[in-house]
């Protein structure tokens, strides 16, 4: 198969593809809004199809981490920025670990788990983004 060259029929293929995935998108939705109402909550989250729709949902959103960092107009400090974010998710994830902790029949462990999933599950996205604006403004400074 060769190569297309032509920018209108890349484009084109790039609207394709986009209508493709909404479909898919839709129908995977569908499957699993059928085994919510039929088998309940467990039995959605054990269908294979949760693990498609849930990979693809992050691999979706990290790409869009990329063309957002590349689409900022200004170029702040990428390391103020990070410490912002650090500062915001351990708050975040100290607040909900303590109110796990705290709720009725819970132990100070499951706060601490909890609370450390989340700030692990944020902290990714953050160091993630703090890598791209760091290679931005060297782009940048290179050119």
């Amino acid at each position: 198969m060769k190569k297309i060259r032509d920018e209108r029929l890349q484009l084109k293929n790039l609207k394709n593809i986009r209508v493709v995935y909404i479909v898919q998108t839709l129908g995977i939705l569908a499957i699993l809004g059928y085994d919510l109402t039929t088998k309940g909550l467990d039995g959605m989250t054990s269908n294979p199809v949760w693990i498609v729709f849930m990979v693809s949902v992050i691999v979706n959103a990290y790409l869009s981490m990329t063309i957002s960092v590349d689409h900022e107009e200004r170029q702040r400090s990428p390391v103020k920025r990070l410490y912002i974010s650090l500062t915001v998710i351990s708050v975040l994830s100290a607040i909900i670990g303590l109110f796990v902790s705290f709720s009725d029949g819970q132990k100070v462990w499951n706060g601490l788990i909890i609370g450390g999933i989340i700030f692990v599950s944020f902290l990714v996205p953050v160091l993630y983004i703090f890598k791209l604006r760091k290679d931005n403004l060297e782009e940048e400074i290179s050119n």
